[in-house]
C-alpha cells in the first residue's frame, strides 16, 4: 500500500521552477517585512498622510520627503506582494493534483494577505501612525504582527509541500501534533507579539541612556507601553525553554526526515535572536539592530514551521 502512495506521490510533483518561486515570495514577504519595520522605526508611518491607497492624494510623488519615499515604497511592495501571493496561489492549482495541501496553504496565504491590506489600511485611517499614542495603534499593531506571522506560516508551509517527495496529498500524510510543538508556535507568536510593543515603545519614548531607559521602565508615572517592554524578553526566555525542549525532541526522534540539520540551523538562529535582542536594548534600539534582530527571528519562526509540519504531517509510507 505504501508502495502504491509513494508512486502516486512522485507522478504529481510539482515543477522545480514552482518551486523555486513559491520559496522567492516567502523571501520577499520577508523584505516587504523589514521594510515595514524601518516605516515604523523611522516614523514614516505618516509620509503619506491619511490617504490610502494614494499617496497624499496622488500617484506620483513630486518633491517628496524621505518620510514620503519610505512609506510610499512600502506602499508599492506590499501591492506587489499581493500579486506575487496571487499569481503563487493560481500556480499552485494549475500545477499539483487535486487534494495536493499546498492548495489550501496557498489559499490561506490569499486570504491573510488581504487582512494584512485591510489592516495595514485601518492603521493609516485610524491615524496609528508615525507618533500617535492612541489607545488602539497597540492593539492594531498586535492584530498586525499577529496576521503577520500566519502569513509567513502560510507562505512557508506552501513552499515546504511543494518541496516535499512523499507525504503532500490529502491521504498519503498521517496527522502527528505533538504538544510540544503546538505550545512553542503559540508560545513564538506571543514572543513576536509582546516584541512589536516593545519596538513600539522604543520608537515613541526614545531615551539616550541605559539607565534612563530602566528608570522608565520602572517608573509609575510611565505609560504601560513602557512599563510592559520587560515582558518580551521574559516571554522570550519561556518561549526558549519549549524551543530546546522542541529541538531535543526532534533531533532524536526517527521521522520520515532527518531534523538535525534543521535543529542546528534554528539553534544557530536562536543564538542570533538573543545576541541581536541584548545589542537592542544596550545600544538603546538603533535601526540596524532592530532590522537585523527582526530578519533573524522571521528565519526562525519559518525553521520553526517547517520543522513543526515535518512533526505534524508524517507521509504514511513512513510508518
Amino acid at each position: 500500500m505504501s508502495a502504491t502512495v509513494v508512486s502516486a506521490d512522485v507522478q504529481r510533483l510539482p515543477s522545480p521552477v514552482l518551486r523555486r518561486f513559491s520559496w522567492g515570495v516567502l523571501a520577499y514577504f520577508i523584505a516587504v517585512i523589514l521594510w515595514g519595520a524601518l516605516v515604523r522605526a523611522t516614523g514614516a508611518g505618516a509620509g503619506c498622510g491619511n490617504h490610502w491607497p494614494l499617496c497624499n492624494g496622488t500617484v506620483m510623488q513630486h518633491s517628496a520627503s524621505v518620510s514620503t519615499l519610505i512609506e510610499f515604497t512600502h506602499r508599492i511592495t506590499v501591492g506587489l506582494s499581493f500579486f506575487a501571493v496571487v499569481g503563487l496561489a493560481a500556480w499552485t492549482f494549475m500545477g499539483t493534483a487535486r487534494g495536493h495541501l499546498a492548495r489550501a496553504a496557498a489559499v490561506a496565504s490569499v486570504v491573510f494577505t488581504l487582512i494584512e491590506a485591510i489592516l495595514g489600511a485601518l492603521l493609516v485611517k485610524l491615524g496609528l501612525t508615525a507618533q500617535s499614542q492612541s489607545p488602539l495603534r497597540p492593539a492594531f499593531l498586535a492584530l498586525h504582527l499577529t496576521n503577520t506571522l500566519l502569513l509567513l506560516a502560510a507562505l512557508t508551509l506552501t513552499a515546504h509541500l511543494l518541496s516535499r517527495r512523499t507525504g503532500f496529498l490529502r491521504g498519503s500524510v498521517r496527522l502527528a501534533v505533538p504538544f510540544s510543538a503546538v505550545a512553542t508556535v503559540i508560545v513564538v507568536m506571543i514572543v513576536g507579539v509582546t516584541g512589536s510593543l516593545a519596538a513600539l515603545g522604543d520608537t515613541l519614548f526614545p531615551v539616550t541612556s541605559l539607565g534612563e531607559a530602566l528608570a522608565q521602565d520602572f517608573s509609575s508615572t510611565s505609560g504601560w507601553l513602557v512599563r510592559w517592554r520587560w515582558m518580551h524578553p521574559t516571554v522570550a526566555f519561556v518561549a526558549s525553554i519549549f524551543l530546546v525542549w522542541l529541538l531535543a525532541r526532534a533531533a532524536l526522534r526517527k521521522t520520515h526526515w532527518d531534523n538535525r540539520g534543521l535543529v542546528a540551523l534554528m539553534l544557530l538562529l536562536l543564538a542570533g535572536v538573543y545576541v541581536l535582542g541584548l545589542l537592542d536594548v544596550v545600544l538603546l534600539a538603533p535601526l540596524w539592530a532592530q532590522v537585523a534582530h527582526l530578519l533573524c527571528a522571521d528565519m526562525a519562526w519559518v525553521s520553526l514551521v517547517v520543522l513543526t509540519a515535518r512533526l505534524a504531517l508524517e507521509p504514511r509510507n513512513a510508518e
